[in-house]
């Protein structure tokens, strides 16, 4: 599947021909468009629903042709119409049954429950599977409206995108999850909490096709970022909010990707926006709380965590971020609280234990913190995370045999933890297991050379083998990242006078009794003593 997506403008491929047959769109200007740029320029009675969607498609995926689609969008709708004229039936509101009928029940198209194949939003997709769900399908059932010349629209909610017939005479709701069912809009109101001030939003109205198509670009831009690809996503998403500026989820989506690529601030203000058209969305509290605690602004975060679990006292997610906001402010009590309700919520979800044990470790409740990452290691066997708190607990508890090898735990899942590199190194130097040690301690310092401590313990390492020559280029290493680091510099200064280089070693010396290092007088007095 083609996936890679340039940032500047998306071309389809495709030579688009006018439309077979006495179709409604045929000769319609968005037929013949090769970008989703050039169909934004269009007016919005040139657009062409199916051949912009189409674009994107065979930017999705390389064995798509669009041209093909159309061809066969074009035969469904002459089918419908070649059924409608058969029952002697106006092309109105009284030919919707007869395309649910030819749709969901010889065609056999049907709806997903969850929207997890990306492939599903993308209208070739469906057309080849014959499933889809609510945006996918209403794009399908909008395409075979715009050929009929029905009065079809688009219309969103929170989370959910239907179907809409609006003759202006008479109107009526569209399903296309259930089969082409007609519910109220009180059941979409209800249904999906829908804000009370709809005026202000854009929900519950009838869709232009290019507000349909703001919709399009806000699933796309979730698509894309799913596979990780966040540029692409980043274009949709500012196209969606660009389009449908009053559709909160959009902008709640654009937030995620700006939060992503550190833009926090970006990420709060459109947090802040999606939250004003739809004051009743949990999780956009939630992620507008985790931009304050990265702009450390925590008892916004506080407040905003707070409110997403006033509308969700289930959001588990919210009650471990708040707990982990309570947790940099040593309030622990209230951290310890918040995550037992989590574990009320999810019993067995073992990020929940292992935050646990991590607080109780910050209080130095040492047993009450292993019972708790035991507790995690009994739910999910490879949680990295939990034999590390293990090795602080046995540490603090001067059981090194176990500190040890709950590090090596943590490690055989993660190998490039280092925090687990860096504190096994220190156990086995405390062990006098100094080969160990460098070992260690070497892995920790390919991965973050830039740590002047973690070339210091490599020094110390070195120096306790006798091995002085790599003693003296680890504490090198160290003073050239920081200069301050008096005990490196005492390093050094041993280090010299083993290697007979008492120059140096006086110099270093000296610096580091100036950075506040004790050095005992019978060092200094030997090194003096070797001075020409």
């Amino acid at each position: 599947m083609k996936r890679t997506l340039t940032v500047a403008a998306i071309f389809l491929g495709l030579i688009a021909l006018p439309a077979s047959g006495q179709l409604a769109n045929a000769g319609r200007a968005g037929i013949y468009v090769k970008s989703l740029d050039q169909v934004l320029r269009l007016q919005e009675d040139d657009i062409d629903l199916a051949t912009a969607v189409l674009i994107a498609s065979e930017y999705w995926s390389d064995i798509v042709a669009g041209r093909r689609y159309l061809d066969r969008l074009d035969a469904m709708a002459m089918e419908i119409q070649k059924r409608v004229q058969q029952q002697r039936l106006p092309m109105d509101f009284r030919a919707i049954p007869v395309i649910n009928n030819y749709l969901f029940n010889e065609l056999g198209y049907r709806t997903i429950s969850h929207a997890n194949d990306p492939n599903d939003l993308f209208l070739h997709s469906v057309m080849d599977g014959r499933q889809g769900y609510c945006l996918s399908l209403s794009v399908l059932y909008l395409a075979l409206g715009e050929r009929l010349g029905l009065n079809l629209y688009g219309v969103v909610v929170p989370g959910h995108f239907f179907v809409r017939y609006d003759s202006g005479r008479v109107r009526l709701n569209i399903e296309t999850t259930s089969n082409g069912a007609s519910p109220p809009d009180e059941h979409y109101m209800n249904k999906f909490n829908v804000p009370d001030n709809v005026n202000g939003t854009i929900y519950m109205r009838n869709l232009t096709k290019r507000q349909t198509l703001g919709c399009f670009f806000n699933n796309l831009g979730n698509v894309y970022n799913d596979i990780g690809e966040i540029d692409t996503a980043r274009v949709a998403l500012e196209r969606a909010v660009a389009i449908n500026p009053t559709l909160s989820e959009s902008r709640a989506n654009l937030g995620n990707i700006y939060l992503q690529k550190h833009q926090v601030n970006e990420a709060v203000q459109q947090y802040k926006g999606a939250l004003q058209l739809n004051p009743n969305d949990p999780k956009t509290y939630n992620n507008l709380g985790n931009a304050y605690t990265q702009l450390d602004r925590l008892n916004e975060a506080v407040t905003s965590y707070r409110q997403a679990l006033t509308l969700d006292p289930n959001f588990t997610d919210a009650y471990r971020n708040l707990a982990l906001v309570c947790t940099r402010q040593e309030r622990y009590s209230e951290a310890i609280s918040n995550l037992n309700r989590a574990a009320r919520v999810e019993p067995k979800n073992p990020l929940i234990y292992n935050q646990l044990g991590d607080v109780y470790c910050r209080m130095t409740n040492y047993r009450t913190a292993e019972a708790q990452f035991h507790k995690a290691l009994s739910l999910k066997t490879d949680l990295a995370e939990a034999y590390y708190g293990l090795g602080i607990c046995y540490r603090e508890q001067g059981q090194p045999a176990n500190e040890i090898q709950a590090y090596k735990g943590a490690l055989t899942i993660k190998p490039d933890m280092l925090p687990a590199l860096i504190d096994l190194g220190n156990a086995c130097f405390n062990q006098k297991d100094y080969t160990s040690a460098i070992q260690y301690y070497k892995r920790a310092v390919t991965i973050k050379p830039d740590d002047a401590w973690i070339h210091f313990n490599l020094g110390s390492a070195y120096f306790n083998m006798e091995d002085f020559e790599q003693a003296v280029k680890a504490y090198v290493q160290a003073v050239t990242l920081d200069p301050k680091i008096g005990d490196a510099h005492h390093g050094l200064a041993c280090g010299y006078y083993r290697l007979q280089r008492y120059d140096l070693a006086w110099k270093h010396v000296n610096v580091a009794k100036s950075l506040g290092v004790k050095v005992p007088d019978d060092q200094v007095q030997a090194i003096k003593s070797r001075l020409k």
